[in-house]
């Protein structure tokens, strides 16, 4: 923004014979702005005054506001994102000081389509590295925003990447520092991923939100919290991950949406916390669940609830079958996902998350057919793995091991096709999540799962396991695995597999 200031007017102090035409010109039109315009000398250009006349009206999708496309080329979705500190409303008539994305929380929506090529002109203007992980999608090792490419203050990065066909689903971008993810995450810095397919079998005429969920501790002052090093909420922290006891939908805390009677609507929602796990239900309601991480099923599924994990997506419809008027709630469900000695004394309490209010007008006449055929999969076949690998996961570790970045913890070659057996070996759940490449789950506890999906994170609760069949397609590179509990992830439950 260009300002206004006696600088301004230091242009005219005393002029040479050579620039004495470029001062009348100046001149001329400081005068004509501030006779003509009714500038004053320190005032803002691009300020409210000027704005008014010149608004361009903010795109949003899904109720987010959308990364502007800087680029007219066909094809190509270019933006640009900027971490910073800033101080905002996140709870009702409280500021705070958080980490923002283009100055918000969460950050705006990037929205592509299949064959898309994408570009982030990403500068950070935070006070420490941090990075941009862009959870779920397949690219290039150098643009996967892992530990391995931190980008420190001051300092930009043009990540860019194309997307491949059969990408179309929910994705999010979140940071992924060394050590300090659950700290960047927790102050602000996470925002959804929307990716179309041009064929997508359901229509763009029905509602479409984006739901991406969070929740964050407060001081008395408003400010986000984190415990206090050595002191028991911090053993707490370290065993069971940050939760926080405000919960968020987007950037508001018990948000209303609203749907027509008769009406079915398109939910995508995310689990941006850091540690919760949500078992949603919508009272009365039951969920047509058609989609996970890596986009649509096969084939829709009736469900009356639905477990989130952290880092994890779904897709539902969600059909409205009561009456003009009424109201309902989204909740989060009990769930038990901790450690005995740790388990928080409320945690068989539900939570509200937002209220989904009927409007008055009569029902729709005619209701919304779900398609008993979404996509195909292609299945990754058992048959073609040529090893399989057993991650034993426990408390802080994997396989024995704490996160080391200078030791690569397993090998593949690039095109390979292989088996991962995740075996928990603790009391409570760890969401296991993989850089790079999507995954089919083959079983869980030796039993074989029934719906064909990709999937980027799997959850594994106490004393179980789940196999999946995974192969390494087109980029070669070194790629993070690990817990998606942010705190577990930062204490070294992670490790390193290398492609090549």
């Amino acid at each position: 923004m260009l300002r206004w200031s006696s600088s301004t007017f230091n242009l005219l102090q005393p002029i040479t014979i050579k620039n004495a035409s470029a001062a009348v010109l100046i001149l001329s039109v400081l005068i004509w702005m501030v006779n003509t315009l009714g500038y004053s000398p320190n005032q803002d250009i691009g300020s409210s005054e000027l704005s008014e006349s010149n608004d361009i009206e903010e795109k949003v999708i899904a109720g987010h506001p959308v990364l502007e496309n800087l680029s007219s080329e066909p094809g190509v979705v270019e933006v640009e994102l900027t971490a910073s500190k800033e101080r905002i409303s996140l709870k009702p008539g409280v500021e705070t000081d958080v980490y923002a994305y283009n100055g918000r929380v969460p950050g705006p929506l990037l929205e592509a389509t299949e064959g898309d090529s994408v570009i982030i002109h990403f500068k950070n203007d935070l006070p420490e590295d941090t990075t941009v992980h862009w959870h779920g999608i397949h690219l290039p090792f150098v643009m996967d925003g892992s530990p391995f490419h931190p980008v420190e203050p001051g300092e930009t990065f043009a990540y860019s990447f194309r997307i491949h066909e059969g990408t179309a689903g929910t994705y999010w971008y979140h940071p992924h520092p060394h050590h300090r993810t659950a700290w960047q995450v927790g102050m602000g810095l996470y925002g959804g991923i929307i990716i179309r397919d041009p064929n997508d079998p359901l229509p763009d005429s029905l509602t479409e939100h984006l739901l991406i969920l969070s929740d964050n501790r407060f001081d008395e002052d408003g400010e986000i919290e984190f415990a206090e090093p050595g002191s028991r909420q911090e053993r707490v922290d370290n065993m069971n991950g940050r939760e926080g006891d405000v919960l968020f939908a987007n950037d508001e805390i018990m948000p209303e949406l609203s749907i027509r009677s008769g009406e079915t609507q398109r939910w995508r929602i995310v689990n941006a916390s850091g540690a919760r796990i949500y078992r949603l239900a919508l009272e009365g309601h039951a969920f047509t669940h058609i989609g996970s991480d890596g986009g649509l099923f096969e084939h829709p599924k009736e469900v009356d609830e639905i477990i989130l994990s952290n880092g994890e997506r779904a897709e539902l419809l969600v059909h409205g079958t009561d009456d003009p008027g009424s109201k309902v709630t989204l909740q989060d469900l009990p769930y038990d996902r901790y450690m005995p000695m740790f388990r928080p004394s409320n945690w068989d309490e539900a939570n509200d998350l937002l209220t989904l209010r009927y409007t008055d007008d009569s029902p729709l006449e005619e209701t919304f057919e779900v398609p008993e055929t979404l996509r195909e999969i292609p299945e990754l076949n058992v048959d073609d793995a040529t090893e399989t690998r057993v991650m034993r996961m426990t408390n802080g570790k994997i396989n024995s091991r704490t996160m080391d970045m200078k030791r690569v913890d397993e090998t593949a070659e690039l095109g390979a096709t292989e088996i991962w057996d995740i075996q928990n070996l603790v009391g409570m759940d760890h969401p296991f999540h993989l850089h790079g490449f999507q995954f089919q789950v083959i079983d869980r506890n030796g039993e074989l799962v029934s719906q064909r999906k990709w999937e980027d994170t799997v959850n594994v609760p106490g004393f179980e396991s789940a196999r999946f069949i995974v192969r390494y397609d087109n980029y070669p590179g070194k790629w993070m695995f690990h817990c998606h509990i942010l705190d577990h992830e930062d204490q070294g439950m992670m490790g390193v597999l290398e492609v090549k």
